[in-house]
């Protein structure tokens, strides 16, 4: 069978038109002008054709290639290689892509190659044409952040073994705290009250007053320990998203505060249908403050009113807590997320000044924001949101 005429190395013979020489000179110019290294071998896998880049690389003249084979020019195994891939290229009559590697001045290099058949007018392949691009540069790049990632998991595994040994540091500080301490507190409460009940006549009025001062004080340092731990399960619970019912939640919360004060006239608007993906014990812990924070500084208020709404910006759900209560100076705004801050006196608003830090820490771990707004007398709004934002995101 007589093959089409292959392009090579030298021009037409005299009788080839002007045209056809022309187009030899552009085809040759395009591939020795090219970073790719392009190659021709015939179907017993001899140069037809290699393009300047080859010479390069491989420090051989194209006159001297042409006729040979892979073998004659490469170890073994690499000359197997690129011949089974001249093969496949045969074999499926398409273009076909693969890595190869071939000798370098530093060692082995990298190529992602692209191989194809070229057909004579009756469709039989007789050549195949390779055009390789080096790619050891983006290797090496991928095998380095590779090892970097394999680094990191390693570092990440050691970190979180080492959180899982503070955790466990931190339950049992927890269990002491709950049992340990709560074991003296209630018998310093039951010793003062049995003083009361069996000596209250013998004592004198000041004894009665000191007695109930320390009862006042074991109370407090009991709601300082419950409050401790809540911190404590808000900063290491695990978070477990699911749908949430925040209204039901808020009706629940709302029940208990009027539980505690039944005399009380508060008027307490919790629309229906608020609901959240997120952890819902978390959830109805900072129900649990912002309301009872509400709750507790509207008690001077003849007419307290509470509500609990949603409302979206950008796109971004955001809940608000609000009261017409004592309210606060913005002018130290930036203190009430933080554990045992207070921005009123005890002897007009009981607490431990915790409540505000477990709100805090549990919406951060839902990925959203919490922020006030309030003026002396004027009540107070709290805005939160338990979804990550945009970067740059606001809440208001």
């Amino acid at each position: 069978m007589e093959r089409p005429s292959i392009v090579g190395t030298q021009r037409p013979a005299p009788g080839v038109a002007a045209p056809m020489r022309v187009e030899h000179e552009h085809l040759m110019a395009l591939i020795d002008h090219t970073s790719a290294v392009i190659y021709m071998r015939d179907a017993d896998g001899r140069y037809l054709l290699v393009n300047r880049e080859y010479e390069r690389l491989f420090k051989l003249r194209r006159e001297d290639i042409v006729g040979m084979t892979d073998h004659d020019l490469f170890p073994e195994a690499i000359a197997d290689e690129f011949r089974a891939n001249d093969l496949r290229a045969f074999a499926r009559g398409f273009p076909v892509q693969m890595e190869e590697q071939a000798p370098g001045d530093d060692g082995l290099r990298t190529y992602v190659t692209v191989k194809f058949p070229l057909t004579d007018a009756s469709g039989r392949s007789y050549a195949v044409c390779g055009i390789s691009t080096d790619i050891t540069e983006r290797k090496h790049a991928e095998e380095q952040v590779r090892r970097l990632n394999e680094e990191l998991e390693m570092r990440v595994r050691e970190r979180t073994a080492e959180l899982e040994a503070s955790t466990q540091e931190l339950d049992a500080f927890a269990y002491s705290v709950s049992h340990d301490l709560r074991a003296p507190l209630r018998s310093v409460e039951g010793f003062s009250q049995i003083l009361l009940d069996d000596y209250g006549g013998d004592l004198a009025e000041e004894a009665h007053q000191h007695l109930g001062r320390i009862q006042t004080n074991v109370a407090r340092m009991a709601q300082m320990i419950d409050d401790l731990l809540d911190l404590s399960r808000a900063t290491r619970r695990e978070l477990r998203r699911a749908p949430t019912d925040i209204s039901a939640l808020a009706h629940e919360v709302a029940t208990e505060l009027r539980d505690t004060a039944r005399d009380r006239v508060v008027d307490l608007v919790i629309p229906d249908g608020l609901a959240v993906q997120a952890d819902p014990h978390l959830i109805r812990l900072v129900l649990q403050n912002l309301l009872g924070n509400a709750w507790k500084f509207t008690v001077h208020r003849d007419h307290a009113v509470i509500s609990l709404s949603r409302h979206q910006h950008d796109g971004v759900d955001v809940f608000a807590v609000r009261d017409n209560g004592a309210g606060f100076d913005m002018r130290y705004a930036d203190k009430l997320f933080d554990p045992f801050q207070r921005l009123h006196s005890a002897s007009d608003f009981e607490g431990t000044g915790i409540g505000l830090a477990i709100v805090h820490r549990i919406v951060t771990r839902h990925g959203g924001q919490i922020c006030a707004e309030s003026e002396p007398d004027a009540g107070a709004t709290f805005r939160f949101s338990l979804t990550p934002a945009p970067a740059g995101w606001v809440i208001r």
